[in-house]
């Protein structure tokens, strides 16, 4: 596993269990191997059991000490969701670092998770919500942080209100940035119910710039056989280092949200470079889609009724 190109301290997490989806690969893996070396437990919700594996294996390569495992999970599916929220709170060790890290983008052709949700928004959003929703007696158990990662896809467009699922004029990128916007608002809001309920959790939210990820390549499950072509020229500009970041340093903002003692309930964290792009991580201003809190109350609402799930109203 590449080395990041850029100095972030991370602070001793022995004894912390920490959970980060998404992290079979790309971004994840890396939050996941930067936690496992500050000595956490880290466990990795996977979708794909064999995948999940590598990561592990991968990790343990370059710290022999780490403590990483895996467990069954699909954000797509409510009862996956459900399933692994029974599985933790069964075993009933407090988590004290949640990064809701997973996530895809603009499927060629729209798509529903198995609980008929538009895949993006279902996926990015909804299953995040329920899982945090499922977890939330560990969270407060822990005095979690939570790290919930959106994208530069945030800061443009809008909720469609209107047609959530998107079934009208089905357009990928605004799907897919409405998902991200959601994600958003949703981590600023847990923070303010957080600390109106007192739940003793922390919640930011952080995005990776633009970096060399896999949200681009190819994803035979969901219909792209081939790595779309805005990310040869991503990998090109990273190379180079023009503009954007080498995937060694996307994990960054989200790792400092996460663990760093400066971070801060209700934050926005992303790369301190031209346009947010890449760069040191550093906090920013949220997004002007995202800022509207009775929108963020409304997206709460229903996305209590989507998933079926609820927090404690106080």
């Amino acid at each position: 596993m590449s080395r990041s190109t850029l100095d972030l301290t991370v602070p001793d997490l022995s004894g912390k269990l920490a959970l980060v989806t998404g992290g079979s690969d790309g971004i994840g893996l890396g939050l996941a191997g930067r936690l496992a070396a500050a000595g956490a437990d880290v466990v990795l919700p996977v979708r794909n059991a064999a995948k999940g594996a590598a990561a592990v294996e991968r990790i343990k390569a370059d710290h022999p000490a780490a403590k990483v495992s895996t467990r069954e999970l699909d954000l797509a599916s409510l009862a996956s969701v459900a399933a692994l929220g029974a599985t933790l709170n069964g075993e009933a060790r407090p988590v004290n670092i949640l990064v809701n890290n997973a996530g895809l983008m603009t499927p060629p052709a729209r798509q529903e998770t198995e609980d008929g949700f538009e895949l993006q928004f279902g996926t990015n959003h909804l299953g995040h919500f329920a899982l945090t929703a499922h977890l939330l007696p560990l969270l407060r158990a822990g005095s979690a942080r939570v790290t919930s990662q959106t994208s530069v896809g945030a800061r443009t467009g809008g909720i469609n209100w209107d047609d959530l699922a998107w079934k009208d004029s089905y357009n990928g990128s605004r799907a897919y940035s409405q998902s991200k916007i959601a994600v958003l608002m949703f981590a600023l809001e847990l923070e303010r119910r957080s600390q109106a309920g007192g739940w003793g959790i922390t919640s930011n939210a952080a995005h990776p710039g633009i970096t060399p990820s896999n949200l681009l390549a190819a994803q035979p499950h969901m219909g792209r056989t081939k790595d779309a072509p805005p990310l040869r020229l991503i990998r090109a500009f990273a190379r180079a280092g023009f503009l954007f970041q080498p995937l060694e340093d996307g994990p960054l903002p989200a790792l400092y949200a996460a663990t760093g003692p400066a971070a801060r309930g209700g934050a926005f964290y992303g790369p301190s470079g031209f346009q947010h792009l890449g760069g040191a991580p550093a906090e920013q201003d949220v997004y002007k889609p995202a800022r509207d809190e009775s929108e963020a109350t409304r997206m709460w609402t229903i996305s209590e009724d989507l998933t079926r799930v609820s927090f404690p109203a106080g």
